[in-house]
């Protein structure tokens, strides 16, 4: 009897044909409670549309309303083959560096004289090309100056296609990573790359590099700089075309069949140095090794 008797009140809590109640309340009371969250809700849409709104008329599409500016760039090289940044390869076998070769010839496509006349423009070398806005007119889009790719000379795969890797002076390309509004160099002095031997650690307080082994070097451009007139840098949208300008590095008597581990680094008036805890601000570290074993 017990047990009729819970189910006889479960089944009249979840509906009541006495009172017509479902679950305890009566349509008239649920029909209350569905519009409150109805309502409810709508309001909190209201308002997140509202704040979206409202937040979204401070952006500009072409520049970052908030920017955390790096005070150093990052710098990168070309070819890369992986992330531990090591280019490794045997002059007699060919299979070794032409995957080099290839990502130098995808990465400086772009810069064909010919692309870069269509896109580009003559800009006057040595001085900022600054685009200013009028105001509230927005002079975009902004043009951008042309960097060809025959600048590089030696290392422009124009003049030797394999970039010396078959011969043992491989071609290394330089880029300073992009920051917007960025004005590298001050009174007229262009920042530029200096390669040289990276310090790396053999025992617990004892550190060598490899100076001697890294030989001479070659600069594309001359004296590896990264001309004025291709900075200010001011965003995707609002320079569509931007080509980064490009240093090479050319090694022409490295040390073979060993490591050479080689740091690259920017040097300009008024751009300070890297810190030591970021490996990419400012420079880059690379291991090298040319083999000459059959």
């Amino acid at each position: 009897m017990a047990k009729d008797g819970e189910k006889s009140e479960w089944k009249e809590f979840i509906w009541n044909p006495r009172t017509r109640e479902f679950l305890g309340r009566t349509a008239s009371s649920w029909g209350l409670i569905l519009l409150f969250y109805v309502v409810f809700y709508i309001f909190l849409a209201g308002l997140f549309t509202l704040t979206m709104y409202v937040m979204l008329q401070t952006l500009d599409d072409h520049k970052p309303t908030w920017q955390d500016r790096l005070t150093t760039p990052g710098m990168v090289i070309r070819p890369k083959a992986d992330e531990t940044y090591e280019i490794v390869y045997n002059i007699h076998k060919t299979e070794s560096w032409d995957m080099y070769t290839e990502t130098l010839d995808k990465f400086l496509t772009p810069y064909n004289n010919s692309i870069q006349a269509q896109k580009n423009y003559e800009c006057t070398p040595d001085q900022h090309f600054l685009q200013d806005d009028s105001g509230d007119v927005k002079n975009n889009p902004k043009r951008s100056c042309q960097f060809n790719r025959t600048i590089l000379e030696d290392c422009s795969g124009m003049e030797d296609r394999y970039y010396g890797y078959q011969s043992g002076k491989p071609c290394i390309i330089i880029k300073l990573n992009r920051v917007i509004g960025m004005l590298p160099g001050k009174n007229g002095q262009a920042p530029y790359v200096t390669c040289g031997a990276k310090k790396y650690k053999i025992g617990k307080d004892e550190w060598t590099d490899d100076a001697d082994k890294i030989g001479e070097l070659m600069y594309f451009p001359p004296n590896g700089s990264f001309n004025l007139m291709y900075y200010p840098y001011y965003g995707k949208k609002a320079q569509v075309n931007y080509s980064q300008p490009l240093v090479a590095v050319k090694f022409l008597n490295i040390t073979v069949n060993q490591d050479v581990n080689i740091e690259c680094k920017i040097n300009a008036n008024n751009i300070p140095t890297g810190s030591e805890r970021d490996k990419f601000a400012g420079r880059v570290s690379f291991k090298l090794r040319i083999n000459t074993n059959n």
